[in-house]
């Protein structure tokens, strides 16, 4: 255990614990991560992590939730933040992308390895249908069309799958962020226009 440990706000040594959790479980895999490494990471003893976190599945859980969190409130604050429809639609893309260019480890460890893990799947498909929700209410909110809510929602469902998809190879820097952007726009701004006639006419009033 490193010096001054015990001066440590709990709440501080949370995250901390967490920071290193990601970490190695991005390194390494939720299988092949151990406690072991993972306090070692983060400087402190093996049984102080347990004290925090009882196993190794309930330390990974914990990763989930939190990183799964910050990403709904990043997505929701740009949500917010957009003024028209494509500048709305641009502000969501670029920062879920963003998002994820600044934090690969852990898309890795909330979009590669906890989706595959029967015990933590649920709580990624939780979070999916918070992106589906906050992704249909852009459409209903900017769609040329008045679409019904059903219809938008699988135009949603879509649309986050190619996001996730993109942003995949955005975490592993097989795609430049921009490139990526700039094609996931493009793709909903389809799912947003409906009519191309009219698609072109509110493009040029938001440029006017």
């Amino acid at each position: 255990m490193t010096t001054g440990t015990k001066r440590i706000p709990r709440a501080i040594r949370e995250q901390q614990m967490l920071d290193s959790a990601i970490r190695v479980f991005s390194d390494l895999g939720y299988r092949s991560a151990s406690m072991d490494g993972i306090a070692r990471d983060a400087r402190i003893s093996k049984p102080m992590l347990y004290l925090y976190y009882g196993s190794k599945e309930e330390l990974f859980a914990a990763c989930v939730v939190r990183e799964s969190g910050r990403l709904i409130d990043h997505l929701t604050s740009a949500a917010a933040s957009g003024s028209g429809a494509r500048r709305s639609l641009e502000s969501v893309v670029e920062a879920f992308l963003d998002y994820v260019d600044d934090h690969a480890d852990s898309w890795n460890v909330v979009y590669r390895q906890a989706v595959a893990e029967p015990a933590f799947s649920d709580e990624v498909e939780k979070t999916r249908t918070v992106l589906v929700d906050l992704t249909t209410d852009l459409l209903a909110q900017n769609s040329v069309d008045q679409r019904s809510r059903e219809v938008l929602e699988v135009v949603a469902t879509a649309l986050v799958g190619a996001g996730e998809a993109v942003a995949d190879r955005v975490a592993h820097r097989s795609v430049p962020k921009s490139v990526a952007a700039e094609v996931v726009v493009e793709l909903a701004w389809r799912g947003l226009a409906g009519d191309p006639a009219k698609t072109a006419t509110t493009t040029k009033e938001e440029k006017s």
